[in-house]
């Protein structure tokens, strides 16, 4: 019998509602994402997409999946490494998200090679075999059914693509204790002071202590089918970035 709850940060809430109420913390957040973003991380956050975006190996004309692409720092790297004959297509489940992110893009001169698509990662709308890499950034903690979205885009990715995943992860045991300090007491205080949100941000402390770690996301990616799957730690584990491909 399928779960009937599941977790929102560290509520359990039925599983019908996570989606919204996921959407409704990016709603309040997106016009101050990439602010908080610098805020919170000191800018460090750059780096970590910069490095997800080189192991990518993209090369001219391929086809690239930015899944919660959400402001679209990933695309507007990727985007000259594809060139005219390629393809990106900004994906994320909040349509403000998506919004904000063609507008920011439009501001810096990107367009013509992305398509902005709202969807849901455990059901991709596009055909098998449709792309050469997927990269998504810090959403696949946002998603309900993990496994069941890993299998949704090792399906639309063609032989011989890979995944990455950046996400938060578990730190070395010497960071713990100044990270869980900043995650819950400090964290807080800057969504209530930048953003006006406490609570969205209390929300994304919680939901990183709810995600796999690094082994047991390596496990779903090799369930899901993905091969030569390996992981990368950055700044002490605090991030992590997973690859697999699929053969």
């Amino acid at each position: 019998m399928p779960d009937k709850t599941t977790h929102f940060g560290f509520q359990d809430v039925p599983v019908d509602k996570k989606v919204h109420k996921v959407r409704a913390v990016f709603d309040s957040v997106a016009g101050d994402y990439d602010l908080m973003n610098d805020a919170m991380s000191l800018g460090i956050h750059r780096i970590w997409k910069r490095a997800v975006v080189n192991m990518a190996n993209i090369q001219p004309g391929q086809q690239i999946l930015d899944l919660a692409g959400g402001t679209g720092d990933l695309t507007r790297l990727a985007a000259p490494r594809v060139g005219k004959a390629g393809r990106i297509v900004l994906s994320d489940i909040n349509s403000v998200m998506i919004r904000t992110g063609r507008a920011r893009l439009l501001d810096r001169g990107i367009a013509g090679v992305v398509d902005y698509i709202q969807a849901n990662a455990e059901q991709l709308p596009f055909a098998e075999n449709s792309f050469d890499c997927i990269f998504i950034a810090f959403g696949l903690r946002n998603v309900t059914h993990k496994q069941t979205a890993l299998e949704s885009m090792y399906r639309v990715l063609k032989p011989g693509g890979r995944l990455l995943i950046l996400e938060f992860s578990k730190p070395v045991a010497a960071l713990k204790p100044a990270y869980n300090f900043y995650s819950f007491n400090v964290l807080p205080v800057l969504g209530r002071l930048l953003a006006g949100d406490a609570d969205s941000y209390r929300y994304l402390a919680e939901s990183i202590r709810m995600h796999p770690d690094q082994k047991k996301l390596e496990s779903m990616l090799q369930a899901a089918g993905f091969e030569d799957c390996d992981y990368h730690n950055l700044t002490g584990g605090i991030v992590a970035i997973h690859r697999g491909y699929k053969f």
